[in-house]
C-alpha cells in the first residue's frame, strides 16, 4: 500500500510527481465489473439535461432573446439593415454575453467548495439533486419571459442562473464517473454520456422543428409563447429523464480523512488543498489550467453558435433548428465513436486534433461570413463534430488523473477554473463585436481562445504510470457500456 506521506516527502526532497504514486479513483475500481444499469443510468442523465444546452442556451431560447422581438420599439420599427437596427441586435448579443460571464463568475466561487464538501460528506447525489432541480426551475420559470423588452434582463437572468445551477450539477455528475467505468473504458463511458446528451438534443430539437412546421399545434405565437412552452416542457423532460441516476447509481461514501468544516472555512481547506495538488498530483494542476482556456473557447462554440447563423449567416428560425438537429446528430455520433479513440489513443490525442480541428474551422467561417448559408452549414457541422469528442476526452482526461477521494472537489476546481476564464469568450466576443460594430467580428474572438489553449495543452501529459494503464489491452467486461 502507498504510504500517504511519501508524496510531501518526496516533493520536499525536491522530487517531481514520477517519483512517486498518488492513487486515482479509477485505479483504485481495478477491474471491478460495473452493472450495465448503472452505466446507462449515469449516461442518461446528459440525455435529461442537454435540452438545457441545445434548445434553451443554444438554439432556441438564446436565439428568441436576442431577436428583434425585444428591441425598443422604436428600433424594432427600423427596416433590417438599417445600422441602429443591426446595432440593436449586436447590444443584445452583447448583454446576453454580459449576463453568462457573471453566472460564470458565481461558478468559479462556488464549484470547487461544493465539489470538495460533497467529497468530505459523501452526498454527491444530493447535491446533484438540488443543482439538477434549479435548472428545472430556471427552465420553468423561462415560460414567463414575454417577447418585450421589458422582460429581457429576466430572460438573460434565468439564462445565466440555469447555467450556474447546470454547473454545479456537472460538478457531481462527473465526479460520478469515477463510479461507473474503470480505466481500460472510462474514455467509452464518457463518451457515452456526451453522446447520449446530443442525442436527447436532437430528440426535442426535432419535437420543435415539427411544432414549428405544423403551426406550433395550434398554440399562439404570440408574446412568444411558443417559445414559452417550449422551455417548460424542456423542464419537463429533465425532470423525468433525470431519474434513472438517483435511483439507480448508489452515492459515494465519504472519502476517508477529509475533514468537514463550515462554507467559508471551506476555502482555506480549499487553498492548502490546491497547493497540496501541485506537490502531489502535477499533471492535474497543468492540465486545470490548460482546460480552462480550451473549454471556454468550446462553450463559446456552442453558445453563440446559433446567434451567429440566425444574425451573421441570416438562417431564419426554422433554419436554426434544423441547423441544431442536424449539429447534434453529428456531434452524438462522433462523441460516441470518440470514446473509443480516447481509450486506444488517449484522450491527451483526442483533445489535440479536435481543438486543431476546431481553430481551422472558426477561421474559415470568419474570413468567409460573406460567402452565403452553405459556409455555416459545412463548417459548422464540422465544429460540432469536434466539440463533443473534446469535451468527453477532457472529462475522461482529468479522471484518469485524480486523487481518489477527492473527485468532486477536482471536477469542481476543473469547473472553477474553466469559468476563472469564462470571461473569455463571451467578453471578447461582446468586446469585438462592441468595437467592429458586427457580429461575425465575435469568432474571431472565439478562435483565438482556442487557439490558445491548443497551445497550452502541448504542454500537458498523462503521467507515465496512468498512460500505461490506459494503453494495456482491454478485457471483454469489467464496466464497457455495450
Amino acid at each position: 500500500m502507498t504510504d500517504p506521506d511519501a508524496p510531501r516527502a518526496a516533493a520536499d526532497r525536491g522530487a517531481t510527481t514520477d517519483d512517486f504514486e498518488v492513487m486515482t479513483g479509477l485505479e483504485l475500481q481495478g477491474e471491478r465489473r460495473i452493472p450495465r444499469k448503472q452505466v446507462w443510468s449515469w449516461a442518461l442523465w446528459d440525455w435529461a439535461t442537454q435540452p438545457f444546452n441545445s434548445v434553451i442556451t443554444t438554439f432556441v431560447f438564446s436565439v428568441y432573446l436576442t431577436s428583434a422581438l425585444f428591441l425598443p420599439s422604436d428600433v424594432a420599427g427600423l427596416d433590417e439593415g438599417d445600422r441602429a437596427y443591426d446595432r440593436g441586435l449586436a447590444d443584445l448579443s452583447s448583454q446576453l454575453g454580459l449576463a453568462i460571464g457573471i453566472g460564470g463568475i458565481l461558478i468559479a466561487l462556488l464549484a470547487p467548495v461544493l465539489g470538495q464538501r460533497a467529497d468530505a460528506e459523501g452526498r454527491r447525489k444530493a447535491w446533484l439533486a438540488f443543482a439538477t432541480g434549479g435548472v428545472i426551475l430556471s427552465m420553468a420559470m423561462m415560460f414567463f419571459v414575454e417577447a418585450d423588452a421589458r422582460f429581457f434582463w429576466l430572460g438573460a437572468g434565468l439564462l445565466a442562473a440555469g447555467t450556474v445551477f447546470s454547473e454545479i450539477a456537472g460538478v457531481n455528475y462527473n465526479a460520478m464517473l469515477v463510479q461507473v467505468s474503470t480505466p481500460r473504458t472510462v474514455g467509452r463511458v464518457s463518451g457515452l454520456g456526451w453522446g447520449f446528451g446530443y442525442l436527447g438534443g436532437i430528440v426535442v430539437l426535432a419535437l420543435v422543428v415539427a411544432a414549428q412546421l405544423s403551426g406550433w399545434f395550434g398554440i399562439p405565437t404570440e408574446g412568444g409563447l411558443n417559445i414559452r412552452i417550449v422551455a417548460l416542457f424542456c423542464a419537463v423532460w429533465t425532470l423525468v429523464f433525470s431519474l434513472p441516476i438517483f435511483l439507480n447509481v448508489p452515492e459515494a461514501p465519504p472519502a476517508p480523512g477529509r475533514e468537514r468544516v463550515g462554507f467559508f472555512r471551506s476555502y482555506v481547506v480549499l487553498v492548502r488543498d490546491i497547493a497540496r495538488l501541485w506537490r502531489e498530483a502535477r499533471p492535474t494542476f497543468w492540465f486545470l489550467l490548460a482546460s480552462a482556456v480550451y473549454r471556454d473557447g468550446l462553450a463559446g462554440v456552442f453558445t453563440f453558435g446559433a446567434l451567429i447563423a440566425s444574425v451573421t449567416f441570416g438562417f431564419s428560425f426554422n433554419e436554426v433548428v434544423i441547423f441544431g438537429v442536424a449539429a447534434n446528430i453529428v456531434a452524438g455520433v462522433s462523441t460516441i465513436f470518440a470514446g473509443r479513440l480516447d481509450d486506444r489513443f488517449g484522450p491527451r490525442a483526442v483533445i489535440l486534433a479536435t481543438l486543431g480541428g476546431l481553430v481551422v474551422s472558426t477561421l474559415v467561417v470568419f474570413f468567409a461570413h460573406d460567402a452565403g448559408t452553405a459556409v455555416f452549414w459545412v463548417f459548422g457541422l464540422f465544429l460540432s463534430a469536434l466539440v463533443g469528442p473534446a469535451q468527453a476526452a477532457s472529462r475522461s482526461f482529468l479522471a484518469r488523473v485524480t486523487p481518489a477521494g477527492r473527485e468532486g472537489e477536482i471536477f469542481g476546481l476543473y469547473a472553477t477554473t474553466g469559468r476563472a476564464a469564462s470571461f473569455l469568450s463571451p467578453l471578447l466576443w461582446a468586446g469585438f463585436i462592441s468595437v467592429a460594430g458586427a457580429q461575425y467580428w465575435g469568432i474571431l474572438g472565439i478562435a483565438l481562445i482556442l487557439a490558445a489553449g491548443f497551445v497550452m495543452m502541448l504542454f500537458v501529459r498523462l503521467p507515465k504510470r496512468v498512460a500505461d494503464a490506459a494503453d494495456s489491452p482491454t478485457p471483454s467486461a469489467a464496466g464497457t457500456p455495450g
